[in-house]
């Protein structure tokens, strides 16, 4: 009976420090191995194949108001919100794959166990924005993965409408860094996800965010010193295009 309690107690004891460890988020996924590529599907597969938390991921609406997983504006000189998503998925990405659209990397997403960090690039108007998070919504309730899945975004306006509209307690971020935590609490942000000078210019930010019961995201965070201090600010989740670095420096 003393061995199975104590054994209780241990376990109990493992997953408290598990839950208040920092995670590692893939920055465009884990694209920093071989066969991979930033925003591929592959490198989807390949951050959940080393454990991460999660993997994040860009997504614009293209000009027939279609949802795309790509980085920059324009893919090969097209600009993907001028440029239909037919024309722009023959594209292939450095490890040959396709330009992905939405659909494809939530149905891979399906059948992997690491979260969905979406972020919504700034679209041309608000308008677009909302109609972009309203169809990002529907298609991530119709396949069934509405608790896998995080939002966050630069645009004030698209991150306000995530909180609108997704189910409650889905976690949202902002990515701009120009607010302070209480004013991301009053707009029902679940927290910053900044860029890490912000932290470091501003350390309190990271006191406050714990005060007030925020979740805390960094990005890009790609050095183990870094590493190290946000860890050591015991920061909530650190994205980076090093996700193996990051959980040595975890050990």
């Amino acid at each position: 009976m003393k061995k199975l309690l104590l054994a209780y107690f241990l376990s109990f004891f493992v997953l408290q420090i598990a839950i208040g460890q920092t995670q590692v988020i893939a920055h465009r996924g884990f694209w920093k191995t071989e066969g991979s590529a930033e925003n591929s599907i592959t490198a989807l597969v390949k951050a959940d194949s080393i454990g991460c938390y999660g993997s994040e991921f860009d997504v614009w609406l293209t000009k027939d108001e279609e949802l795309i997983v790509n980085h920059d504006p324009a893919i090969y000189g097209r600009f993907i919100q001028q440029t239909s998503a037919r024309k722009l998925t023959r594209a292939k990405l450095s490890n040959r794959e396709r330009v992905p659209t939405l659909e494809q990397y939530l149905l891979a997403g399906k059948d992997v166990k690491t979260r969905l960090i979406l972020e919504l690039k700034p679209l041309n108007s608000p308008e677009r924005e909302t109609l972009a998070v309203k169809k990002i919504i529907d298609m991530v309730k119709s396949m069934g993965l509405e608790k896998r899945m995080e939002y966050i975004s630069f645009s004030l306006h698209a991150t306000k409408e995530f909180i609108r509209l997704a189910p409650q307690a889905t976690p949202v971020y902002y990515l701009n860094g120009d607010l302070s935590p209480k004013e991301l609490k009053e707009i029902g942000c679940t927290g910053p996800d900044y860029h890490l000078s912000v932290f470091k210019k501003n350390p309190k930010w990271l006191t406050e965010c714990h005060e007030l019961g925020l979740k805390i995201n960094v990005w890009t965070v790609n050095k183990a010193n870094d590493m190290t201090w946000f860890i050591e600010h015991k920061v909530d989740f650190i994205t980076t295009n090093e996700p193996l670095v990051l959980q040595e420096v975890l050990k």
